[in-house]
């Protein structure tokens, strides 16, 4: 589990492997911090095991499943790429509760500037549309972030990022017509589950 609270900034340093499973290497820095084989790290949203490391970077093996279902196979060397580790019992929960389970990818729509912030509009996949709520939480290439506003046929959905968000991760890089992972929040779909269970 994770936080949804970014904690560096790393980049894709290398790619190998085929369509079906590929080995990515990430340089990064302080996700590296006590590190150790077989322990998660979140990469744009997508919970990753470390197979290896070094002072620098880290590998993980990216599956088939995985790649068909994140933005991770779109990935070039360079690409930068946001980076969490896994919670402990004494990390701040300043975030709410992400998987690094993607449910979908959706396109930035537009970037509109204002004076103290950015709306970013993101089209919203029908597969996850009723989980996705004003003021409620959803993760975007693994920041955790508030729903701003969503539209009335569902088609779209908006969250407004400060400088420090746009600073601090690879979300001010996007363009128009970008990729991304999304993550609805989990609690939205357990209620569900229950709720059907107990009309039935």
């Amino acid at each position: 589990m994770f936080t949804g609270l970014v904690e560096e900034v790393g980049a894709v340093q290398a790619l190998s492997g085929s369509a079906e499973s590929l080995v990515m290497t990430f340089t990064a820095k302080r996700v590296l911090e006590g590190v150790e084989t077989g322990d998660s790290i979140c990469v744009n949203g997508v919970c990753l095991t470390v197979t290896s490391f070094s002072s620098s970077d880290f590998s993980a093996d990216v599956m088939k499943q995985t790649l068909s279902m994140s933005s991770l196979g779109n990935l070039q060397p360079g690409s930068p790429v946001n980076l969490e580790r896994a919670l402990t019992p004494t990390t701040k929960m300043g975030g709410h509760m992400v998987q690094g389970h993607v449910d979908a990818t959706a396109s930035l729509l537009r970037r509109e500037p204002g004076e103290n912030w950015e709306v970013f509009t993101f089209s919203l996949p029908s597969s996850i549309a009723r989980y996705v709520v004003p003021r409620g939480s959803i993760a975007i290439e693994g920041v955790s972030l508030t729903v701003a506003e969503v539209s009335e046929n569902d088609e779209w959905f908006q969250v407004s990022l400060i400088p420090t968000t746009l600073m601090n991760t690879n979300l001010g890089s996007l363009v128009e017509g970008s990729t991304v992972n999304i993550e609805s929040d989990v609690l939205a779909r357990h209620v569900e589950k229950l709720m059907k269970a107990h009309r039935e």
